[in-house]
């Protein structure tokens, strides 16, 4: 199946070490003709991290979709009734923003265009980036896994060892796991070795 013309929402939450594996799959979408509107939380837009500035990655997204950010639930809640989109990513997701997702607390503009995709019926795809999705964050995980119109970039632990309740998608598999999410199917296998994934 190909993405040209496809309106793809693409929403960043503050995994900031995860940016890196997610940029690249934004422009493949933007490659292979989507039309990519990028939404952030409030902490993607104003936190400095060791990782880079929000401003700045703000930019950079903006520089590689030729659209500005959605940056407001008010700017976000339109994707909707009046921008439906095709899909709707968020990669990364945090624990925080699964939990708050899976709660039905819509308190950022990313969670918005979440919410207001499911309401159209159109897939939500999620690329997961947390320290606890195996403690207590599971229970908010596996609910959201079992909710129709969600889907899962493929997952697996990123450091067994010295992180066993981490969960991190192989965001490679981002575009992957859009078109399957369009025809109504989840990519398999959901659950991979992560920490072997070279890419």
């Amino acid at each position: 199946m190909s993405l040209n013309g496809k309106r793809i929402g693409f929403g960043l939450t503050g995994s900031h070490c995860t940016y890196d594996a997610v940029f690249p799959e934004i422009e493949k979408l933007v490659n292979a003709g989507a039309e990519v509107l990028p939404v952030v939380t409030f902490t993607v837009k104003n936190t400095e991290t060791r990782f880079g500035k929000g401003e700045d990655w703000v930019q950079r997204i903006e520089d590689i979709t030729g659209n500005k950010v959605i940056d407001s639930i008010v700017k976000a809640e339109p994707l909707g009734p009046k921008i439906p989109l095709d899909c709707m990513v968020i990669a990364p997701l945090t624990g925080n923003s699964m939990s708050k997702f899976a709660n039905a607390m819509t308190d950022s503009p990313v969670l918005m265009a979440a919410k207001a995709t499911l309401r159209n019926r159109n897939p939500v795809v999620l690329g997961i980036s947390t320290n606890d999705a195996l403690g207590l964050n599971g229970v908010n995980l596996m609910r959201l896994m079992a909710t129709k119109n969600i889907y899962f970039v493929p997952y697996g632990q990123d450091d067994p060892v010295n992180k066993p309740n981490s969960l991190v998608a192989r965001m490679s598999l981002v575009s992957e796991t859009i078109e399957a999410a369009i025809n109504g199917e989840q990519l398999q296998p959901v659950l991979v070795e992560k920490y072997k994934d070279l890419n």
